[in-house]
């Protein structure tokens, strides 16, 4: 199977599409967890500050599965900018090793594989649209 090729594969789009959202939706749902799990057992927050700080990166998620359902190359280039963000949040919070690497599996890598598989997918419908218009 060639990757790059032109030809319409309509499979290989849905499953780039829904791949990329299940990147976005387990990384989101780690992130909902993760932040309601420190606010209330680490930080002994009451559970309505618990929630409210899950909150957060519901609605993050959320936006980003959003644009991904209607925009795959805005929700790309939304995930590119929010590696970059991560990354620069790191540099200027002089993260320790162990949060970089957190941090780069769990909110970085996701980001950037769910951006390709967003990418890769508009590509090939912007294919199976030409070879259309050429039937």
């Amino acid at each position: 199977m060639e990757l790059l090729a032109r030809t319409c594969n309509t499979e290989s789009m849905n499953v780039e599409r829904l791949v990329a959202r299940l990147f976005v939706v387990g990384g989101g749902a780690f992130w909902v967890i993760a932040a309601f799990g420190a606010d209330f057992s680490y930080r002994d927050q009451s559970l309505v500050a618990s929630v409210g700080t899950a909150l957060v990166p519901l609605a993050i998620t959320l936006v980003a599965l959003g644009i991904g359902w209607f925009y795959e190359k805005l929700a790309a280039a939304v995930l590119v900018a929010g590696t970059i963000a991560a990354i620069a949040w790191g540099v200027i919070g002089e993260w320790e090793t162990g949060v970089w690497l957190l941090n780069a599996v769990f909110l970085m890598s996701p980001m950037v594989i769910a951006a390709l598989l967003f990418l890769l997918a508009s590509r090939m419908q912007t294919i199976c649209t030409l070879q259309r218009r050429s039937d």
